[in-house]
């Protein structure tokens, strides 16, 4: 007998310092994220914001949302930011969730969540149509974007800690990598060696 699938109500009974979701039919807990992960996820949505969600100084076209609840499929997702392309997402609803998947995904990696954003969710994102995706290593201060090539994904790039860089589907800015790791403290070789090994690295 194949074991019970997790539900919408193993999310909502979650405790509330975890993030819950669920991929491939499990429920997977989080735990909330650390500071050096809020800082670099908000320098980077007051980067794209005012571009492309509001259209200053940028094309506009977008819906830039942080940390949403996505239903899609039997899948329930917390990205730590994405983005609709207006001609899909033309405005939102009051439910608590969309069910709509997005055009672009951004995850930062850490600790407790690189092996669930890139073993099971990435894979997942593909499956539901998801065109690009970022992985943000603060850690490491690199950037890695992807963009849905079927029956893959295919790496646009990897860019590092002072790149200058134009990126999609984001390239019509020029994206400052170091303005995102401001006031993030750089971490010690022993906490970063340890954090290789950890992953196996």
């Amino acid at each position: 007998m194949s074991e019970k699938r997790a539900t919408y109500q193993d999310v909502l009974d979650a405790p509330e310092h975890m993030i819950a979701e669920i991929v491939g039919g499990e429920l997977r807990l989080s735990p909330r994220p650390a500071v050096p992960h809020s800082a670099v996820i908000t320098h980077l949505s007051f980067t794209l914001g005012p571009p492309f969600g509001m259209g200053q100084g940028g094309p506009g076209g977008w819906i830039i949302l942080i940390e949403p609840e996505l239903h899609l499929g039997d899948d329930i997702f917390v990205p730590d930011l994405c983005a609709w392309r207006r001609e899909r997402l033309a405005s939102l609803t009051d439910d608590a969730y969309i069910s709509l998947a997005p055009d672009w995904v951004c995850e930062v990696l850490s600790h407790s969540t690189e092996r669930l954003d890139r073993a099971e969710k990435t894979p997942a994102y593909f499956h539901h149509g998801v065109e690009y995706i970022w992985l943000l290593h603060p850690r490491r201060r690199i950037l890695e974007a992807l963009r849905r090539d079927p029956p893959t994904w295919r790496a646009i790039g990897t860019y590092t800690e002072t790149d200058r860089v134009r990126i999609a589907p984001f390239d019509a800015i020029e994206l400052d990598l170091a303005t995102l790791w401001t006031n993030v403290a750089r971490p010690t070789r022993a906490s970063d060696a340890a954090f290789d090994h950890e992953l196996g690295l």
